[in-house]
């Protein structure tokens, strides 16, 4: 019997309708954090457009409105509507709407004028999805990606008057308007199939009546398209909100794709709102919200916070843990994630902060942040000194931590082969602080140039040698060699960093022995054109505070880094397991350790033969890859199903950026090189970096640093 069983016998509804609920209420709310921002921008947009579109035709057709003396409200909302400040009025809200700034208060004025409209006799299902939608802006607000959505964090406790009680006003028009909104919405959407209905059995139709009509959506051609009780029934759904995102689902099928008669504006407006109901769903004054809480609270054993329910802890923040963690989001399981460190690290991008390129925060994020949302995650900050697996507890200094399963992603450190005497005077590249560390170092040496009048000393400031020629060192040596001859240009005075020396050492025939020989080629082609120094077929002798020692040719150098060679972390010496040369666990198809079942080693902690009958390389692809497979392996094993089959590693390519508008990469049989690969590079590491905040902040780095050929992250911290 199953560890879950074990600990559910007094669950009072059976355990697989739990976790289909939990599987559809996760999946749609996947679906809603994925796709829901976007449809607010498009929303956002279309209705920008529309009324700057309606405004330039007022300009053109009724700029004599002002002038009227229509009687009453109509006339006065016609005036202000078609006057030329009332144009103005209509341009500035569907301009702030676009930015999504003031959303609420610029879709106000945009709603009355859609409902105006239709007052005046024009009537036009494309006025009603105007004060549809606008409405919707106006009650629940903008959504994410918004200026309103951005700033309303700081504009909550603004000291500008009159902004705090208004963002009070917003939290209240949502929370207690909201619902009902969403209420009126679902009946009003679920008039059309009623009526198709009504329409096709010849029933008295109240909803004919012509001051009825005008204020209700139709589809003439639905009558033909579903029978009459299908109709019938999605109206019934809709209205009571059972089943509400299905129904929304058909009929986004049956209305704006197949009623080809209908205009193409009627069929899109029909295709946004049915959108937003399916992905935002029918709110809390519903059939399918009373169920969801119903069943929320008979599954509450399930939320992961439950101390008996199986406990996975993964030792690791890294790209494999972190996998394993989102990859467990629905498993009836309780996850504790430990790290030293409270950031995730975007490793791949770690030698630009070296460089004077990122900030350390752009590659970093809060490991605690990125499990806002996942309630059966507990985040520890620690160092875990042992594993005792015979107990199966994990050593936390004094503390322990009991597993029922335990996922090994500790990572790599830095291997000098046997030399750890040489690691003070050429620091490698795996953590945060040796990134800060060579960016001091790098950035000491131009200024200690600078500062110096011995032509010998100056030489050995100005000259950097990096050991290593794999992708760490050829991005490395690339990125040295552009801060020396155009990040630094014009601001030193005794010294030319462009005479800076940068070499690379590689003791392999090639550069990247990993890529095809094609690409390294051109890779070195490509360092060669920005001045760097190229040495193949060369081992290193020595390395000191002088520089190195290169086939017995000394080289002086004041700074020196490692790109070399790694080892696994101390995960191996913790269970006294068996690994290779390199401290890797050796673990079997099914990413366990042999002998126990319940312990999975996955990332650069691993190695096992799944790649076409080799070792899986040490990649973040890779290791992503294992978390998930890993996730999947315990979910299967929490369910009592069979468990997937043996890991196998897929791989998508290898990329390597050299400097502005130069990269490689390799998909399988597609090589890419120059300007083209150095896009798709960018692109590649803009989308997996964690967090919008991050993406938009890289984004703009590169854009700057493009433009300008300067570096906005020069700064030499203390090293100490």
């Amino acid at each position: 019997m199953s560890r879950l069983r074990r600990h559910s016998t007094s669950v009072s509804i059976p355990l697989p309708i739990l976790l289909a609920v939990r599987s559809v209420a996760a999946v749609s709310a996947f679906a809603t954090k994925a796709l829901g921002p976007w449809l607010d921008v498009l929303i956002r947009l279309w209705l920008a457009q529309a009324f700057l579109t309606l405004a330039i035709v007022t300009m053109m057709t009724d700029s004599g409105a002002a002038g009227r003396a229509d009687a009453g409200w109509s006339g006065l909302l016609h005036n202000l509507t078609t006057s030329g400040f009332g144009v103005a009025v209509q341009t500035l809200c569907a301009a702030l709407l676009l930015l999504g700034l003031l959303s609420r208060l610029a879709a106000a004025p945009m709603f009355v004028q859609a409902l105006f409209l239709q007052t005046r006799g024009v009537w036009s299902d494309i006025h009603l999805f105007w004060a549809a939608l606008l409405g919707w802006l106006i009650v629940m607000g903008p959504g994410p990606f918004s200026l309103d959505r951005l700033l309303s964090r700081g504009a909550g406790t603004s000291a500008v008057p009159g902004v705090a009680p208004l963002c009070r006003a917003y939290c209240w028009v949502t929370l207690r308007l909201g619902p009902w909104y969403q209420v009126a919405i679902r009946v009003w959407l679920a008039a059309a199939p009623a009526g198709a209905a009504f329409a096709a059995t010849g029933m008295s139709n109240p909803m004919q009546r012509s001051d009825v009509a005008a204020w209700l959506p139709h589809v003439p051609g639905m009558v033909a398209l579903l029978p009459p009780s299908i109709s019938l029934l999605l109206a019934t759904l809709l209205a009571l909100g059972f089943g509400t995102r299905l129904a929304a689902l058909a009929l986004l099928v049956m209305v704006p794709i197949s009623q080809i008669s209908l205009p193409a504006d009627d069929r899109l407006y029909w295709l946004l709102l049915l959108t937003t109901l399916a992905l935002h769903g029918p709110g809390r004054f519903s059939l399918d919200g009373w169920l969801g809480e119903y069943l929320a609270a008979l599954g509450k054993r399930f939320t992961g916070a439950d101390a008996d329910l199986p406990h996975v802890v993964i030792i690791g923040g890294g790209f494999g843990g972190i996998a394993a963690a989102r990859g467990l989001r629905r498993a009836p399981c309780r996850i504790t994630l430990i790290d030293e460190k409270n950031y995730h690290l975007f490793q791949p991008l770690l030698y630009q902060v070296a460089t004077a390129s990122l900030s350390p925060a752009n590659i970093a994020t809060p490991i605690r942040g990125m499990f806002r949302e996942q309630s059966n995650v507990r985040v520890v900050l620690g160092s875990v000194t042992g594993v005792a697996s015979a107990t199966r507890e994990v050593l936390l200094g004094q503390a322990r931590v009991s597993y029922d399963y335990l996922v090994l992603a500790t990572g790599a450190r830095h291997s000098y082969f046997g030399r750890d005497d040489w690691a003070p005077f050429a620091p490698g590249l795996k953590r945060l602080e040796d990134a800060t560390d060579i960016r001091r170092r790098l950035l000491l040496a131009f200024e200690e140039a600078e500062n110096s009048d011995d032509a010998e000393k100056r030489r050995g400031w100005l000259t950097f040698i990096i050991i290593g020629g794999g992708p760490t060192g050829v991005e490395l040596a690339g990125a040295i060699a552009e801060l020396a001859r155009h990040g630094l240009d014009r601001e030193f005075r005794s010294i030319e960093p462009a005479s800076a020396r940068v070499l690379l050492v590689q003791s392999a025939p090639r550069l990247l022995p990993t890529f095809p020989e094609a690409l390294s080629a051109d890779a070195s082609r490509a360092l060669l054109k920005l001045g760097v120094e190229v040495q193949t077929k060369r081992k290193v002798d020595q390395v000191d505070a002088e520089g190195v020692v290169i086939g017995g040719e000394r080289i002086r150098a004041r700074t020196v880094l490692w790109a070399a060679g790694v080892t696994a972390s101390a995960a191996g010496q913790w269970l006294k397991a068996d690994t290779d040369a390199t401290g890797r666990l050796k673990v079997g198809p099914g990413l366990t350790l042999p002998g126990m079942d319940d312990v999975f080693a996955i990332g650069d902690t691993a190695t096992v033969e799944a790649w076409r009958g080799r070792p899986v390389p040490g990649l973040a692809p890779a290791a992503k890859q294992g978390g998930y497979y890993v996730a999947k392996v315990i979910a299967a094993r929490l369910a009592d199903r069979a468990p997937p089959p043996p890991f196998r590693y897929l791989h998508f390519g290898n990329l390597a950026t050299i400097g502005r508008q130069a990269a490689v990469v390799e998909f399988g049989p597609l090589q890419f090189r120059g300007p083209l690969a150095w896009w798709i590079w960018g692109a590649a590491h803009i989308t997996f970096l964690v967090g919008a905040r991050n993406r938009v902040t890289v984004m703009f780095e590169w854009l700057w640093a493009y433009l300008t050929f300067r570096r906005s992250t020069r700064l030499i911290t203390d090293g100490r």
